[in-house]
C-alpha cells in the first residue's frame, strides 16, 4: 500500500495513477485537516465489490465455507469437460 500527500499527487498524477492500474497498489491520499482518499484500480474495486457480494449472505457465505472445508478435506473431484462445438 502506498501513501501520498496530495500536493505528490496532484504533481505525479500519472505516475501515481500507473502504479495503482499497473501494479495492482491501493495508494492513501493524505490531506492535511481533512479526511484520507484510497485510490485503487477499477479491476481491484470490481473483484472487492464480487468478494462482497459472495459473502454478503449468510447462506453464500456458508455454502463458500463448507465447499472450503470439503475442498481442505480431500473431498473434491476432478472431472475432464467435454469441448463443445459453437457451431452445435
Amino acid at each position: 500500500m502506498l501513501a501520498v500527500n496530495y500536493t505528490t499527487l496532484r504533481e505525479n498524477m500519472k505516475k501515481c495513477l500507473d502504479r495503482v492500474t499497473d501494479d495492482y497498489e491501493t495508494m492513501i491520499v493524505t490531506r492535511k485537516n481533512n479526511k484520507n482518499v484510497v485510490i485503487v484500480s477499477e479491476d481491484s474495486y470490481n473483484n472487492m465489490m464480487e468478494n462482497l457480494h459472495l459473502v454478503g449472505s449468510k447462506a453464500n457465505y456458508d455454502w463458500l465455507m463448507e465447499s472450503k472445508m470439503q475442498l481442505e478435506q480431500g473431498m473434491a473431484q476432478k472431472h475432464d469437460l467435454d469441448e463443445v462445438d459453437d457451431n452445435e
